[in-house]
């Protein structure tokens, strides 16, 4: 009898165990995934050490915005995850002159000027591109200190991972990420 009661516990546990996988591998691997911040370039929003939520499905219904913060897998190499911001979207030309970035698409055919405030520093560079089918342009909220459109070109979507949802941060706790209205 004690054997018996035994061999049902050992099931159970084997049970419960297998449920769990089929709940959590599905979760982890199609809807959300964890990323942890390593380096400076999206401080001062964003700080190395904090570890963020990324929703992997909505990319898959909408398209990326404007102001959200993605993540997604390095043009150069594959294997390296990147966090910035989109600034540029899939057929717009984007210009960056005398620390200012202008929008050019089809409901600003002379160009709009983008507005950051939720950066501390003025946007180094010139540069003059247009975006084809299914290209981002990227920058990093720190401008000085970012590896981003500005160095190694455009986005791919394919190369996106997800959304930036929830951020948890020692000092912070847990904070539901919005974008900036622009």
């Amino acid at each position: 009898m004690a054997f018996l009661v035994k061999f049902k516990t050992v099931v159970e546990v084997i049970q419960i165990f297998f449920i769990t996988l089929a709940i959590v591998i599905p979760i982890r691997y199609f809807l959300f995934q964890p990323f942890f911040i390593s380096g400076a370039s999206m401080e001062p929003n964003f700080n190395s050490g904090e570890y963020l939520l990324v929703d992997e499905i909505s990319y898959r219904f909408n398209d990326p915005e404007r102001g959200d913060v993605i993540v997604f897998k390095s043009p150069n190499n594959p294997a390296s995850y990147f966090i910035k911001r989109i600034i540029g979207l899939p057929g717009e030309a984007l210009k960056i002159e005398k620390s200012k970035i202008i929008i050019y698409n089809l409901e600003n055919p002379n160009g709009i000027t983008i507005e950051e405030d939720y950066i501390d520093e003025e946007t180094q560079g010139e540069i003059d591109i247009s975006l084809k089918k299914d290209e981002y342009y990227v920058l990093g909220d720190n401008r000085e200190h970012s590896s981003d459109s500005r160095s190694f070109g455009t986005v791919p979507k394919e190369n996106i991972v997800g959304k930036a949802w929830i951020s948890v941060y020692r000092q912070d706790g847990i904070k539901l990420l919005e974008k900036p209205q622009y």
